[in-house]
């Protein structure tokens, strides 16, 4: 377990339990692609090396997740999936801490990667301040346009960011 700064949260790998939070997290933020609750909970499953989970110590509600993956054709390369913060954890920094707390816990990754809509400023400004806290140029381009999600879906950007160097 990796305490969060203020204790009142602690940031930890998921179990398997915790998949059906982390698919009501997605539904409820009214933002991300919400994928079938067993989906997540198979992530919790075979991405918990790579995945973390916010949980209030009071109550051990999950109140956030980050679900990520190592690409599998770089292993050095952390894919990030999604980010979530219920709304009564907001404007804490927590979805920063989840996400530093994430990279400095998988061993042997020196680049991070995301795709994000044109219209989620809040996943973009907090990828680029990732990038900036550590240094690490990011690099931007269309991964999937609609000709492949369709027009009633945003393009999804990829976000490249690295080399991250280990002393951040």
């Amino acid at each position: 377990m990796i305490a969060a700064a203020d204790q009142k949260i602690r940031i930890e790998k998921p179990t398997v339990a915790d998949g059906v939070e982390c698919w009501r997290l997605a539904d409820e933020s009214k933002v991300l692609d919400v994928n079938s609750k067993y989906a997540y909970l198979l992530w919790c499953r075979d991405f918990a090396e790579t995945s973390v989970v916010a949980r209030r110590a009071e109550d051990q509600a999950v109140v956030g997740f980050v679900t990520g993956f190592r690409r599998p054709d770089s292993p050095n390369v952390l894919l990030v999936w999604q980010v979530a913060v219920d709304p009564s954890a907001r404007g804490e920094g927590l979805a920063v801490r989840m996400l530093d707390t994430l990279f400095h816990q998988v061993a042997d990754v020196d680049r991070m990667e995301t795709t994000i809509t044109p219209d989620n400023k809040a996943s973009i400004a907090l990828f680029t301040a990732f990038a900036e806290r550590n240094g690490a140029p990011i690099e931007r381009s269309e991964l999937f346009g609609p000709d492949l999600l369709g027009a009633d879906h945003q393009p999804e950007h990829l976000y490249r960011i690295g080399p991250i160097g280990s002393g951040s």
